[in-house]
């Protein structure tokens, strides 16, 4: 197991961070940090609260940390999250700013989510010999980008063909001051910072890939892009939001995906973090 812990520890508030370090080094997947309330730390089977109540200091420290500062960073928060250094998610909520209609960052925050971002290898062994186009799809915080980021190493090093990703969250393979936190695998190429539409497009045309991998597709514009790639003959590996086949069957944005035969391989993750996989049919 990899985690750039060191880099989570200074999005904490200094005065939690030992009890923080002390309980949390091994298991912790988040620090929950809500206005006037303890902080709450869910590990692995449990949740732990500390005493001392958060306070609107406390909350301005995460997304300053986590912006490194910038105004122009902690203010342009239009998804509500920032990545920070090693992969860590900050997730925000408070009273959005609205610019028509759309949110365009957060004006008073009043809750911070710190993730941990930790990397596993050879959890995606079983299915290194997939050699189709697989789909990850799961519930929030089941796991699927550890997966997606083991599986894309996994295809690089077994088969040794070149697997292209586009990171447009930073999250797959994150960066700290040395470079990347996680190993890529010996024939990725990593495309980070762009938005999946335009990454897809870019690496068709410059990295020759016969794999691209993205994270998370949300929207119907990044279906229609992959099924682009597919129809060039390359491989797919992606992660999408739904609890059961079922559940991705019904939602319409995955529609396309599932009547254009992209993706062979169903890869569904239980909330434990185990999975299964299924053949994709109608």
């Amino acid at each position: 197991m990899r985690c750039a812990w060191q880099a989570y520890m200074n999005l904490v508030p200094i005065w939690m961070r030992k009890r923080v370090d002390e309980l949390g080094r091994e298991e912790l997947q988040e620090l929950r940090l809500r206005l006037g309330t303890p902080p709450e730390l869910v590990l692995k089977g449990k949740r732990i609260w500390l005493e001392r109540p958060v306070c609107t200091e406390d909350l301005k420290f995460c997304v300053n940390m986590a912006s490194k500062y910038s105004p122009w960073a902690a203010s342009s928060v239009e998804k509500g999250y920032i990545t920070a250094f090693g992969g860590h998610r900050v997730g925000i909520c408070g009273d959005a700013v609205l610019h028509n209609g759309v949110m365009s960052g957060v004006r008073t925050i009043t809750s911070v989510n710190l993730r941990v971002s930790r990397d596993f290898s050879g959890i995606a062994t079983t299915m290194a010999d997939y050699s189709g186009s697989v789909l990850i799809i799961g519930q929030p915080g089941s796991g699927k980008t550890t997966l997606l980021r083991d599986l894309i190493r996994q295809r690089s090093d077994k088969h040794g063909g070149f697997v292209s990703v586009v990171d447009e969250r930073e999250e797959i393979f994150p960066r700290n001051n040395e470079g990347l936190c996680f190993p890529v695998g010996r024939h990725t190429d990593v495309l980070s910072g762009c938005k999946k539409t335009e990454g897809i497009e870019i690496l068709l045309r410059n990295m020759t890939p016969e794999t691209i991998a993205v994270d998370e597709i949300t929207a119907s514009e990044d279906c229609a892009a992959l099924i682009h790639a597919g129809w060039c003959g390359v491989k797919i590996l992606a992660t999408a939001h739904a609890g059961s086949r079922h559940d991705l069957i019904n939602r319409p944005v995955y529609r396309p995906l599932l009547e254009s035969r992209l993706f062979e391989t169903l890869i569904i993750m239980r909330p434990d973090k185990t999975w299964y996989s299924e053949r994709i049919d109608l």
